[in-house]
């Protein structure tokens, strides 16, 4: 098997890539949505901009035109700073925002195009001088209910690097906000340019054959981690990504689980090294062909990443890998047939794992397809036909409607535009985000030898934004921070 590194552009939109579907699905896909996708999607990216709604202009005019007014020909502000002050940029003084005291808010104007307002309460439950916040373990120390609900400064002031809040108190307080954090986390009304962007993703079909996302095991094994970071990375742009060189060995496999966090034990044990001699109640451990699915429907919380290496197949054939991308697959869906996606969307479906006398795992509460967040992003797949249990909470309304919803996500899962194929070999290992990507295999015959682990979804991504901080950081020409502390108190992850 040959393994090329994946050179794509990222999408604007988190929607299908058409470069890595199937040619069929293109046509019709392109054909019926073109114009649609042109105009909106059901995802959104880093790169998705949202616009302030015209109607507040005028009143944030009005607000700048007083600020302005106010501060024109007021004194520069003291040089001296919060001692917080020096992890953040100071801003040049004739670009300094302008700040003034409402009854109940903070209003702040970064610039002529970008305000804010901050109530007063939000503002002092996040101080963050150390005697609120403690600056090693990053954890609040200051009481949030001692704050008087109708707390007020006293004075505020724009600085340099950031504004400086006096509060009244028997023993006076102040706090310290740099510009940049300000932005970040601006909610009247929010400035998603400065925020966090979210994780792109690259959704893909079965073209994704003719550029795989692929690292060398050299690299991810390597000392200064930058292999590492561009494995998760593929991981979490692609939903997968294989690792070459690996030696086929399990040691040398569980030590590559390992680079990205602690190995998750389930009732198949730790880390996993099997035939198909049913050593565990289920299909996996037998020669027959696996359907596209996610692993662990029946936990409360699924794994996050599978890794699996075929460390040998010998005197037979057959044992191809299957791969799906379940966010296209939804994309798909939700476009075309969007009845469909709206039931596999709230009905749960009961799942189980049983085939051990010594262990049964239910759980009846998940859809098949999860959403987070005020703006219902999709987060998790949940599939597994094999897996599903008793259908008996649907009502007689719901029967013939949910059978129609996942005969249509069949549909779609078994395209051959969606279905990428590839014939594992030994030294060659592939991590797949269970929350997003199915994977089966077809049927087999001989001795075939697979290892592998599960790894919890907030271990890896635990992993990866401790490495976007470090390298991001870097090509930004930002100083790390090497203090006892770790990271600034002014992380956008805190």
């Amino acid at each position: 098997m040959t393994l090329q590194m994946a050179q794509l552009p990222l999408t604007k939109l988190y929607r299908p890539n058409l470069a890595l579907c199937g040619p069929s699905l293109t046509r019709r896909y392109t054909s019926l949505l073109s114009s649609k996708l042109n105009r909106t999607s059901i995802f959104r990216t880093s790169s998705y901009t949202h616009a302030r709604p015209l109607h507040s202009a005028p009143a944030w005019a009005s607000a700048a035109a007083v600020l302005k007014r106010k501060y024109e020909n007021a004194p520069l502000p003291p040089t001296s700073e919060s001692p917080n002050t020096q992890e953040v940029q100071p801003v040049p003084l004739e670009h300094l925002p302008i700040s003034r005291i409402d009854e109940r808010k903070v209003v702040i104007g970064f610039d002529t195009e970008d305000w804010a307002r901050f109530h007063h309460v939000w503002l002092r439950d996040h101080c963050r001088c150390p005697q609120c916040f403690h600056p090693v373990t990053k954890q609040r120390l200051f009481n949030t209910f001692d704050i008087p609900p109708d707390i007020k400064p006293t004075k505020v002031e724009s600085k340099s690097t950031g504004l400086e809040v006096l509060w009244p108190s028997s023993h006076p307080h102040t706090s310290f906000y740099p510009w940049s954090w300000l932005k970040q986390h601006s909610y009247d009304p929010p400035l998603p340019q400065y925020q966090l962007p979210a994780p792109e993703k690259i959704l893909w079909g079965s073209r994704i054959e003719q550029f795989p996302p692929t690292v060398a095991y050299e690299d991810v094994m390597g000392g200064d981690d930058r292999g590492l970071y561009k494995w998760l990375s593929n991981v979490e742009k692609f939903g997968f990504s294989f690792v070459t060189g690996v030696p086929p060995t399990p040691e040398a496999t569980e030590e590559l689980s390992t680079r990205i966090g602690f190995i998750r034990e389930t009732h198949y044990g730790k880390f996993w090294d099997f035939t198909s001699d049913l050593a565990k109640g289920d299909t996996a451990y037998t020669t027959l062909a696996l359907g596209a699915h996610t692993d662990n429907t029946y936990f409360t919380d699924p794994c996050g990443l599978q890794l699996f290496h075929l460390l040998s197949h010998t005197d037979g054939t057959g044992g191809q890998t299957l791969l799906i991308d379940g966010f296209y697959v939804a994309s798909l869906l939700k476009e075309l047939h969007p009845s469909a996606y709206d039931i596999l969307s709230r009905v749960p479906v009961p799942a189980h794992a049983a085939g051990d006398p010594g262990c049964v795992y239910t759980t009846k509460q998940y859809p098949v397809l999860s959403h987070t967040g005020r703006d219902g992003k999709l987060t998790q797949v949940r599939w597994n036909n094999d897996d599903r249990s008793t259908m008996s909470h649907l009502s007689a309304s719901e029967v013939e409607e949910w059978y129609d919803a996942i005969r249509v996500w069949n549909k779609h899962l078994t395209s051959p535009d969606s279905e990428y194929w590839v014939q594992l070999s030994p030294g060659t290992a592939v991590v797949v985000d269970n929350h997003r990507v199915l994977h089966g295999r077809s049927a087999f015959d001989g001795k075939r030898r697979m290892c592998g682990a599960y790894i919890g979804i907030d271990e890896y991504r635990s992993k990866l934004a401790v490495l976007k901080e470090r390298f991001e950081a870097q090509a930004n020409g930002d100083v790390v921070s090497t203090d006892a502390g770790g990271r600034s108190v002014w992380s956008p992850y805190l």
